[in-house]
């Protein structure tokens, strides 16, 4: 019988080589991550695999699953201990080898399984590991599947009935690729550059966008799991300054940054200017439901209130439901609503037909972009960014806080903006017009600028997000606000970013 997790052990000892080391608080809203070796070992990732084959049979789906793994050193490893786990638990195993997690999703349809496991940290620096994974395509999982399989790994309640099987598809990246690339080209050459951070996107993205009849400009491509020089996150600043650079220096029309598992893409305009992803789901909002009468959409707590307030978009009959942020939860949003588009502002965007297939692809997001382009040929990127209504806006900025406090933190920090609300307190020298409290708090005051605070799903640290429609001093001023809140806890440390 398989042992019983243990939450810690020290590494290199007998213990750690002979018993599953599993963390509690790797299991996320909505996916899981961990820092290999301190908080998972090899073993523990044979436990997940047999939890989650256990899940599967007890929720009554087709015991059959996709497995792919990201470029990480250690990801290839992870992924046989995954599987051993999940042959144990009598799952058959269609293995992709090397892939985006899009690819992943996209193997569930092509090779009709109705289960996922993609073996990656996406954006986490190195160290990290995680599985997306899923019973329902293409949803993934949300809070109420993950806390089963917590339970299930935690208390080495496995059923192992054997009887698993393996097959390896072989050259499935083409398939993928010919998915993608099987429809007509660009009107123009388009001259992007196209940035992976070398990250696993940089042996897929440049050789589909030059398909396509993209003028590609390759930057970071080359596949280097240590990421020498930044983490493949189109989040993160630093990324963005390299491809705005680039874009500047070749004379680009666009910049298309991939992040670590190829299902988000970071945008930068033809005059160098990053392009928050909520902001870009706007413009392509405003291009997609031109085209589509009465479109859906569906958006995140962290993303630009220009969806409710655009003109172009309620003149187009658009309407936008704001959910819970997470890929999983605006994935079955999108799904339940039969939403046209989702978009998150960290970049993850869900198209449904004759779009996509509803789950996360950041080729996909980079061809609408390209595509809306097509349409516009006589404006650049720059000009269909100056066309929005004017607003400030932060990247998201993330302070520090372990995965034991954060949500206790959080809980506290809505509480305390909900007593100000309650007792006329102002925010920001304004009286506090809304609270948003569907994923942490969003506190809106009465001139439209908000600042949002929730606890991240995939690392220790919160999630700190702040826009202004008046002012750069406006979006400054409620930042100052949320801080000082947030230092009310010492628990919370430094930011990775900030204003």
């Amino acid at each position: 019988m398989f042992e019983k997790p243990a939450a810690q052990l020290t590494p290199n000892t007998y213990e750690f080589e002979t018993t599953p080391l599993v963390k509690p608080t790797g299991f996320r809203e909505y996916d899981a991550r961990w820092l290999f070796e301190k908080e998972i070992n090899l073993m523990g990732i044979q436990a997940l695999g047999m939890g989650l084959g256990t899940l599967v049979h007890e929720l009554g789906v087709r015991p059959e699953i996709v497995t792919g793994h990201d470029f990480r050193g250690y990801s290839a490893s992870i992924k046989m201990a995954l599987i051993n786990g999940l042959l144990a638990a009598g799952m058959k195993v269609h293995d992709i080898g090397l892939a985006m997690s899009p690819m992943a999703y996209f193997a569930q349809f092509d090779l009709d399984v109705p289960c996922v496991a993609m073996v990656t940290a996406s954006h986490n620096d190195n160290g990290w590991t995680g599985v997306k994974m899923g019973a329902n395509r293409p949803l993934t999982f949300g809070p109420d599947e993950m806390g089963r399989l917590r339970d299930i790994v935690l208390a080495g309640d496995f059923k192992t009935p054997g009887g698993g099987a393996y097959q390896f598809h072989t050259g499935f990246a083409e398939r993928y690729i010919a998915d993608l690339t099987d429809r007509p080209k660009m009107k123009r050459p388009i001259k992007a550059v196209v940035a992976c951070g070398n990250g696993t996107a940089g042996a897929f993205a440049p050789k589909i966008l030059e398909a396509l009849g993209v003028d590609v400009i390759p930057l970071d491509c080359d596949l280097d799991h240590t990421f020498p020089n930044y983490n493949p996150n189109p989040e993160d600043m630093k990324m963005l300054h390299a491809i705005r650079d680039k874009v500047l220096e070749t004379g680009a029309e666009v910049g298309l940054g991939f992040d670590g598992d190829g299902d988000r893409c970071g945008i930068v305009d033809n005059e160098g200017e990053e392009i928050f992803a909520d902001k870009v789901g706007v413009m392509l909002a405003r291009d997609l439901s031109a085209l589509h009468d009465n479109a859906q959409f569906v958006v995140d707590v962290k993303s630009t209130g220009l969806f409710n307030t655009d003109p172009v978009l309620q003149a187009n009959g658009a309407k936008t439901d704001y959910f819970k942020t997470g890929h999983s939860y605006i994935k079955r949003r999108v799904t339940d609503l039969n939403a046209l588009a989702g978009f998150e502002k960290s970049g993850h965007y869900f198209f449904n037909a004759p779009i996509g297939r509803g789950y996360d692809d950041g080729l996909v997001s980079a061809i609408a972009v390209l595509d809306m382009m097509d349409r516009n040929p006589e404006k650049t990127v720059a000009d269909l960014r100056r066309a929005l209504p004017k607003t400030w806006g932060s990247p998201t900025m993330a302070p520090k806080c372990s995965d034991e406090e954060k949500y206790a933190v959080v809980d506290k920090v809505v509480e305390r903006f909900t007593r100000m609300k309650e007792a006329g307190e102002q925010v920001a020298g304004q009286a506090i017009a809304e609270l948003i409290t569907v994923n942490g708090v969003r506190v809106v005051a009465e001139d439209g600028t908000w600042g949002l605070v929730r606890a991240s799903s995939n690392k220790p640290e919160l999630v700190v997000v702040v826009e202004s429609p008046v002012s750069e001093q406006r979006l400054r001023d409620m930042f100052k606000a949320i801080d000082t809140v947030l230092r009310e806890n010492p628990e919370v440390g430094e930011y990775n970013q900030t204003l």
